[in-house]
Order: C-alpha cells, then structure tokens, then sequence
C-alpha cells in the first residue's frame, strides 16, 4: 500500500513539473489581423464570339475560335491541318478627290490662295499614280500579313487624299497635286555648311538624293561612324567561328557600307533641319507623270505657301513627308519623331521637269525667284510666298596677321655697333585658306564689326 502511494505521488508531481516547463517556454500568443484571402483568378473562357480589339498600329482584329469535332488526340497532334490560324486582312481602298470642290472640303484655303487651280482641273486628272500608290500598298500588307508588326499603320495606308496631273491652259505649265499629311524628314548632311553633326534620330541617313560634289575638304560629321560600322562587319565576316548564313548577311552590309563611305567622302547634301524639302515616292519618279529630285514645289498649309524642291525619295508606299525645317515652320513642336500636320489637310505641287542642273548647294534667293514665277504660271496667288531666311551661321572670317611695324620712340637713336643686340627676326604667318563660297547669301559680316588691324601711327622722332 506504501509503495503504491507512493508511486502516485511521484506521477502527481511529475505532471506538475511538466506543465511549469511547458508553459515558461511556449511562445507568446501573437493576435494578428487575419489577412483577407486572394480572390481566385479565372482564366479567360475562350469562346466562339467575335472579339474586337485595336493593335498598336491602328488595325482593328476580329477574332473567332472554331472546334470542329477531330479524331483521337494523337492523331490530331501531328497533323498541321489540326490547328490553324486563317488570316484576312481587309482593307478598303479610298477612291481619290477629282475636283476643286472636293480639294476644298479638305483644305478650304486652296481655291483662295490659288485662283489658277479650278482651270487647271480636267475631268480625267486623277494620276495613274494613286492606283499605283495603292497597289503597292497592298502588295507590302500581303507581303508582311504573317508579320503584324510590320503591317502598314492606319495612318500610314491611308496617307494620301488624292494625286491629280494638272496643265494651265494658258501658260501650259504642268504640275503634280498631292493631298496629304506631314512627316519628317531630318536626314542630310553638309559638312562644307555645317562640319558639326547634330544628332542621329532613329532611321537616320547622312545622305538625300539631292547632292552635289563636296566644295572643301572638310570631312563629313557623320563619316566617322559608318566607317567604324563598316570595320565591325568586316571584322565580324573575318572571324572563322561566323556562321554561313550570318556572312552573307554581313557581305550585303559592307558592300552597302562601302558605298556609303564613298558617298559621303565625295558629296555634301541637303539638311533637314536648315533646307525646306519635300520628299515623295519612290514610285513617283518614273512614268508620264514622274516627279524628279530637284524639282521646285510647294507646301501649302493654312494660308501659307512655302517654296520648296523635292530632295528626297523616299519608300514606294507612303506619302506625305517634308524636310524638319519646313515641319518647324508649320509647328514649332515638330521633331523627328513628331509630326506637325497629322490630317491629310497638306497640299503638295510639283511643277515637274523644273530641277537645275547641275546641282549645288541651296540657294534660297534662287528658290524663292523661281517659285514666285512657276506660281505665276498657273495664275499666280493671293497671298506673297513665305520666305526663307538662312539660319546657317556663316564660316568664321579668318583674322588676318597684320605685318609687325617697329615702333618709333622719341628717344635719341643708338648708333648700333658690334655689342648690340641683333635685329628682330620677323616670322610670316602663312596666308589663311579662301573661305568657301556658300549657298546661302548672307551679308557677311562688316567692317564695323570685325575691324581691320591698322599700324598705329608713330610719332616723329
């Protein structure tokens, strides 16, 4: 009985102890917020309802999933019939404006700013260059159908209201009207006017179609760089570990570059920024009704008519282009990436067959002259032509060496004997190059400015 008393103390005071321990280190309870629970996501329920959506290019997408009944799963697997995507791209074609009524509803101005314009429309003046324009159009979207991202934007398909041939019937004078908006163009480089690059936007080129022979030895701004470009492609094509079909690509590259060195080492071209132009068409340059590099033209936007020569071509499918100095004009906010005019509210005239050559640097007196005439050719305007002013700073007119004079002091003259010191040795500067003869005519700059160095007038012994 003693020892089964005892026992049951010994469990009795073993339980206590172990409750004591248990509880001096068991962890403090923590009260916490209970976070609220996610909601579950669903995935998307795929349908056989159309779905509309917009593309970053402006083309809208109606799409539709259909589950014809198949076979078992592995066969369906290997057959590439089994799961398709059918593409279809369906894009209206514009027709063009043919008359003065309906250039107007685009441009309200025009009739008013050139009087001539309603003579000069004949029933049958539609180009057949619009139809082209647009055909190439829709070759380029069923070349690149597979390739979304490369498909012609809204904006860019529809760029151009209309392309008409028009005659004056008094005067004969031909001209080519487009109706468009405007891009730009910042390309172009003239090192003899301008030896300093002023950046490189995305698709920049340093060269226009508009060129001349280089007027000095002044080096391109932008050679630098497509030499370095041409290096990496030949050292690349040299490497043994280059992969075949990476080599062509490179040889298609250096020869391209190589040609480019060239040009630009031997001509100057015109300058975006600082030459008013209007590029057009690759596919405008030939034909009955072609438009040629050179040709004077005009920009009319608003009440404003702007001389211009189309300086460059550029691609086949896209209209509507003006160089960044002529965008600057129109919208002070325009930049290589912004566009002045986003409406097709532009007019372009080119008075084909009117380029001089041989080509040089732009004169801006000259294209004023000659545009005022052509205008007064297809009954001349309401409104005086805008005028350039040349915003090219002129080359720095060298300083020249004037010829050091000893200067005569009243003090009494020094026989000169063995001891003296010997005569000054007068070094000649050597004669500063001729400054080139720019395009631009500016006043160069007066005397009152940069004064002649004259001798000081010495005293008489």
């Amino acid at each position: 009985m003693l020892f089964l008393l005892a026992a049951i103390f010994v469990g009795i005071v073993y339980r206590w102890i172990s409750l004591e321990r248990l509880q001096r280190f068991a962890p403090a309870e923590i009260k916490a917020t209970p976070a609220p629970e996610p909601t579950p996501t669903r995935p998307p329920v795929i349908t056989g309802k159309p779905d509309t959506a917009k593309l970053f290019n402006g083309i809208t997408v109606h799409a539709t999933v259909e589950t014809p009944a198949g076979t078992d799963a592995t066969s369906e697997r290997v057959d590439p019939e089994s799961y398709v995507l059918n593409l279809k791209l369906q894009a209206r074609l514009p027709s063009p404006n043919k008359t003065i009524e309906e250039l107007a509803k685009v441009s309200p101005q025009l009739p008013r700013l050139l009087p001539g314009l309603a003579a000069m429309i004949a029933p049958d003046a539609v180009s057949p260059l619009f139809a082209e324009l647009y055909n190439t159009k829709v070759k380029v979207l069923r070349e690149n159908l597979v390739r979304l991202d490369l498909l012609l934007s809204r904006h860019n398909f529809y760029d151009c209201q209309t392309v008409l041939r028009l005659q004056h019937p008094q005067s004969h004078r031909k001209a080519l009207l487009l109706q468009a908006d405007m891009d730009v163009d910042a390309d172009g480089s003239d090192a003899d006017r301008v030896p300093i690059g002023n950046g490189a936007p995305t698709n920049f080129k340093p060269s226009t179609s508009y060129r001349w022979p280089k007027k000095t030895a002044a080096p391109n701004p932008y050679l630098p760089a497509t030499e370095e470009r041409l290096k990496r492609a030949e050292d690349e094509f040299a490497l043994k570990t280059t992969a075949a079909e990476r080599k062509r690509e490179l040889r298609n590259a250096i020869t391209q570059l190589r040609a480019e060195v060239t040009t630009l080492k031997k001509y100057s071209f015109l300058i975006g920024a600082t030459d008013p132009y209007i590029v057009i068409p690759g596919a405008f340059t030939p034909g009955r009704d072609a438009a040629k590099t050179g040709d004077y033209a005009l920009a009319v936007f608003g009440n404003t008519l702007y001389p211009a020569i189309v300086g460059d071509i550029g691609p086949n499918d896209k209209v509507g282009e003006a160089s960044l100095r002529i965008a600057k004009e129109i919208n002070v906010q325009s930049t290589p990436y912004n566009r002045p005019v986003n409406d097709l509210k532009v007019t372009y005239l080119v008075f084909a067959g009117t380029a001089d050559r041989p080509f040089g640097p732009p004169d801006l007196e000259k294209l004023q002259a000659r545009c005022e005439a052509l205008v007064n050719e297809i009954g001349g305007a309401t409104v005086p032509l805008h005028h350039w002013e040349n915003i090219i700073p002129p080359p720095p007119t060298p300083t020249p060496t004037p010829t050091p004079t000893p200067t005569v002091t009243a003090t009494p003259m020094v026989v000169p004997t063995s001891t003296s010191s010997p005569a000054l040795s007068l070094s000649t500067s050597p004669s500063a190059s001729p400054s080139a003869a720019f395009a631009f005519p500016v006043a160069s700059p007066g005397a009152s400015e940069i004064p002649s160095p004259t001798p000081a007038t010495s005293p008489a012994p």
